[in-house]
């Protein structure tokens, strides 16, 4: 699966594992494409049951049709990732005129070749 060809969907499923009760829990959720990883926004911050879920574990699957990727989530910090956060928050606003809430980096395990120009983000 190529990124540019699942940049253009609306939605994909986001499984995170339950902080309680270790079973799988999927939601649909937007999302936007920078450098490979796909980010997504909590719109309630941390008060998102899945947010508090990766806060635990940060072992993800990402799903888009029939497509499941393992991937790790990692949410993002205001102030160290405060130019991340713009550039993505662009792009959301720009896909769906909305880019507000907690942005999520979901890094898929394997990733194909590094763009020279996300070096370092």
């Amino acid at each position: 699966m190529g990124f540019q060809d699942v940049a253009d969907k609306k939605v994909l499923y986001l499984t995170t594992v339950g902080r309680r009760t270790g079973l799988p829990r999927e939601i649909e959720i937007w999302f936007v494409i920078h450098c490979d990883r796909f980010y997504l926004f909590a719109e309630t911050g941390e008060a998102a049951a899945w947010i508090k879920n990766i806060r635990r574990n940060s072992a993800v699957v990402v799903r888009i049709g029939e497509q499941r990727i393992g991937a790790t989530a990692r949410i993002l910090d205001r102030e160290i990732d405060r130019e991340l956060w713009a550039q993505i928050a662009a792009i959301a606003d720009r896909k769906y005129g909305w880019g507000d809430g907690l942005p999520v980096e979901i890094s898929p395990s394997t990733s194909p070749e590094a763009d020279p120009q996300c070096e370092g983000t």
